[in-house]
């Protein structure tokens, strides 16, 4: 690829290491799903204190175990979870941009904190998209590092922009306190259409009792389990499911659909989590404790206004 040079070489490669940009859309007519950061908050903040514009493809480190080799000069930034990371034998700071010399090494150990932490680099990682995105989703084989939606295996080597970012080193660290992923979240659901059809005991449960994760949890899903849900509704022709889309099967356990989730689906649901509600729940351990609350449409809108606006501010590249 012209513009861009290796950046970073993978030396071990950990459980799950792919790379994503903001997703692939407009494609979901042809079955193909979105991909995409699971935790779309540490994912743009993580471009943002690297100085990139908003959908640069950054990496996605889940439950830590990778190692990689700076190829040239860097500066990066990691955010979201604390997976442990240091660069040689120092800690790595995080929620703040890093420099990092030829030869130093990254290492992502194991969580102290969360599942999935976020490395962007100054100008981005490169790769050739794949249906108008680089994001990896691995059942479908699409998008990631080499474009058959491959994790990273060792010896793998990212490719950066020559350029670098477009702000000078040393500006850009978070000023709030850093997320608490060890805190009992209070998820955002905009209920749904079919939400009438649940009885009235199970609509109190859904939003007053907690729920735990199930170890069935990934980039497609995370099953829920608590009180059991009952739903007037025995069958239902398959729709459209978006992120978020809390759908709930016949044993009334629900399944919150994530990034790479079916295209379409025929449970009934609850409704839908708003964005940072799907961020972060997709850094929530299994055997968690997690917690519902409904919110309206214009609620949740007015929330990712806010967060969006304040990751790309001055960012005229913002789409």
């Amino acid at each position: 690829m012209s513009g861009c040079e290796p950046g970073l070489r993978v030396l071990r490669s950990g459980p799950l290491a792919l790379l994503q940009d903001e997703g692939r859309f407009g494609v979901r007519r042809l079955g193909v799903t979105q991909g995409g950061p699971a935790d779309i908050h540490a994912w743009a903040w993580a471009n943002r204190m690297a100085g990139n514009a908003w959908g640069a493809a950054a990496l996605e480190v889940t439950l830590g175990g990778l190692v990689l080799q700076a190829e040239r000069d860097l500066r990066l930034a990691v955010c979201g979870a604390d997976l442990n990371a240091t660069l040689d034998d120092a800690v790595l700071p995080l929620w703040r941009d890093v420099s990092v010399r030829r030869g130093q090494v990254v290492r992502f150990a194991q969580p102290a904190s969360g599942l999935r932490a976020y490395l962007a680099v100054a100008g981005g990682f490169q790769a050739e998209p794949v249906l108008g995105s680089v994001a990896c989703v691995v059942r479908e084989g699409l998008g990631g590092h080499d474009g058959n939606g491959s994790p990273l295996a060792e010896d793998d080597v990212l490719m950066v922009s020559k350029s670098g970012g477009r702000r000078a080193e040393g500006q850009c660290a978070w000023r709030d306190v850093p997320p608490d992923y060890t805190a009992v979240p209070s998820l955002a659901l905009i209920p749904g259409a079919q939400i009438a059809e649940f009885d009235g005991p199970s609509l109190y449960a859904a939003f007053h009792q907690p729920w735990r994760i199930n170890e069935r949890a990934d980039r497609m899903g995370v099953r829920l389990c608590g009180p059991v849900l009952h739903c007037r509704l025995d069958r239902m022709i398959s729709e459209g499911l978006g992120l978020g889309a809390v759908q709930v099967p016949p044993d009334g356990q629900p399944i919150a659909l994530l990034n790479d989730r079916q295209t379409i689906g025929g449970y009934p649901r609850l409704g839908a989590l708003e964005p940072l509600a799907c961020a972060r729940l997709a850094q929530c351990m299994p055997g968690s404790e997690v917690r519902l609350r409904a919110v309206s449409a214009e609620e949740a809108q007015a929330e990712y206004r806010r967060f969006f606006k304040s990751v790309t501010e001055g960012d005229l590249n913002a789409g």
